[in-house]
């Protein structure tokens, strides 16, 4: 996998026209290639330091398959029955591909999250239905969320964290809360989350059902 996330190594993350061009190419080449992606799988239980980077919630599950010291990640994210997202942005820049299923992508804007802005005051700007093939790239800064149907796949490549914390709101509610990266994490909250190896057991088993890898 070394060499399909290489070319990404000197990406400026900020650049998201750069970013989509050129992660859409490396996403093209896992999505091309499900040997590789199912020998990372199945290497998984022997890399402790990406294992412990997973992460089980009761509605999605994220498969970190590659990290390098450049901060890229590639995951893998199964979305499960009831999903549903609150608008949010993030702490880095990312790019996305769907590889099974699909879901619906609301975009609301590069909005000054440090302003805390009213939940229910956001409109979204732009909704597209992201299918089987679809890519996209999206900026740290943008607030967003998504609905996905049962069991949809995307493959991730995320850049480098950029800051700490970041903003999700509840236009339902009225309530926002921030969260923050791995290393302001209390260790409880970070083994709620953390996956088992009995869960990428599992999840290795339905990806090979689905013939995705």
């Amino acid at each position: 996998m070394e060499h399909v996330i290489e070319p990404l190594r000197g990406l400026d993350w900020n650049d998201i026209d750069a970013v989509e061009h050129a992660t859409r190419k490396a996403l093209t080449q896992l999505a091309d290639d499900p040997d590789l992606i199912r020998a990372a799988l199945l290497e998984l239980p022997n890399r402790p330091e990406l294992l412990a980077l997973c992460e089980h919630y009761d509605i999605l599950d994220k498969i970190v398959l590659y990290q390098n010291d450049a901060g890229i990640r590639v995951r893998l994210h199964v979305f499960l029955p009831g999903y549903f997202d609150r608008p949010h942005n993030h702490r880095w820049s990312y790019a996305s591909r769907i590889v099974r299923g699909e879901y619906r992508h609301y975009l609301f804007g590069d909005l000054d999250v440090d302003a805390e802005p009213e939940p229910g005051s956001l409109a979204a700007l732009q909704v597209r239905q992201e299918q089987v093939g679809d890519s996209y790239a999206l900026h740290h800064s943008m607030v967003h969320a998504v609905v996905a149907e049962p069991y949809t796949v995307s493959l991730v490549i995320r850049g480098p964290a950029v800051k700490e914390r970041f903003l999700v709101m509840d236009r339902g509610t009225g309530e926002h809360w921030w969260q923050y990266g791995a290393e302001q994490e209390t260790a409880g909250d970070a083994a709620r989350k953390r996956m088992t190896r009995e869960r990428l057991d599992e999840l290795t088993g339905l990806l090979r059902e689905w013939d995705l890898f």
